[in-house]
């Protein structure tokens, strides 16, 4: 994409969809399945599921829900599930769904919602760390996990924060976290492939002009920024899939999602994002089960970031999903929910991906 394209469009939206469209994941939920207040969370498998919130330790609220298993049954692995940028946990609809249905084993899920993303606060000046988000999902994980192996599975900046928390806390990964998840995710270098480096910076003069216009005239830059609703949704298709003739209202849904996260939590995060560097904390992972998923027409974090952190993990599962673009837990769902509930079955079952014949996959 030429660079005047991305002035452009970033004038039209004020620069503030970029960011999000860009590094945002998609959540794909029918309209029939949102919920009355207009939170767009599905219903219709409440009958096991319990809200809650959890106190971040420097004091942000973190929106909780966990399922327990379809049948009611007592859960033998605990799944968490960590969304991304500019996201809250709608975006793991198809998980939700499928893998509580699992009998063998049966599956408890844990979502939450970063902060500043969905229904969770917002964090204080300089509190939109991945660091921070590292320390969060401590939290979240001491006040809902319990004894039964636990599952990580992270998606873009969510696989960022399961790495902070591998490099804050090394001794959970094998013990108590037996498996961990990376899709479309990095381990660093974001900005040297795939997202220009530039639009991760707070010195970007156009998002510094945004970030203090965010705090002076909130309700102002929203406004311009929904003006732009039909230019950020063209971009999101072009950016963020990779079939080109994905289903109008799945983009739709996208920028709705977009549209959902403060203009404060998208500038906030850019600079933790373009600095992340964590390829030495994934080595608290050999210890687990590992599997490490991309599309491999990925925009924003191409396939050879998944590739650079399978080689860090000699003993990790390493999917290709062909013709898949940033957002594959939706354009390949059926692939994504398959390789997890293979993954939960390991963990359960006491066996790893050692066959190096089907290490690398989905090509």
């Amino acid at each position: 994409m030429s660079s005047r394209r991305v002035v452009a469009w970033s004038a039209g939206v004020l620069g503030a969809a970029v960011t999000g469209a860009v590094m945002s994941l998609v959540s794909y939920a029918s309209r029939s399945a949102r919920r009355d207040d207009g939170s767009g969370d599905p219903v219709g498998e409440a009958e096991h599921a319990r809200e809650s919130t959890v106190a971040a330790d420097d004091g942000v609220p973190l929106s909780v829900l966990e399922v327990g298993p379809a049948d009611g049954g007592s859960p033998e692995v605990t799944v968490v599930l960590v969304h991304g940028y500019s996201l809250d946990s709608r975006c793991w609809l198809f998980q939700r769904v499928e893998l509580p249905e699992l009998v063998d084993p049966r599956v408890r899920l844990v979502l939450y919602d970063q902060r500043g993303h969905g229904r969770s606060g917002r964090p204080a000046r300089g509190g939109g760390t991945i660091e921070q988000l590292g320390a969060d999902l401590d939290a979240v994980l001491r006040a809902t996990a319990g004894s039964e192996p636990v599952v990580l599975v992270g998606h873009s900046m969510g696989g960022m924060t399961i790495m902070a928390l591998a490099e804050q806390r090394p001794e959970l990964f094998g013990p108590w976290v037996r498996a961990v998840a990376l899709l479309a995710s990095s381990a660093g270098q974001v900005g040297a492939q795939g997202l220009p480096r530039p639009w991760l910076s707070r010195h970007n003069p156009l998002t510094a002009v945004l970030g203090v216009l965010a705090g002076w005239q909130p309700g102002l830059v929203e406004l311009v920024r929904r003006g732009g609703a039909r230019v950020t949704r063209s971009m999101v298709r072009e950016l963020a899939f990779g079939d080109r003739g994905v289903d109008a209202e799945l983009v739709e849904l996208t920028e709705e999602m977009i549209s959902g996260t403060s203009v404060e939590t998208v500038t906030g995060f850019l600079e933790t994002i373009g600095a992340h560097d964590r390829r030495a904390a994934l080595a608290a992972l050999r210890s687990c089960e590992v599997l490490v998923l991309g599309g491999d027409a990925d925009r924003l974090t191409p396939f050879t970031h998944s590739e650079t952190m399978a080689a860090e993990l000699p003993e990790a599962e390493l999917v290709r999903a062909p013709g898949a673009g940033h957002m594959v837990i939706l354009e390949r769902a059926e692939l994504v929910t398959a390789r997890l509930t293979g993954l939960v079955r390991r963990v359960a079952g006491g066996t790893r991906a050692s066959d190096s014949a089907e290490k690398v996959s989905g090509r």
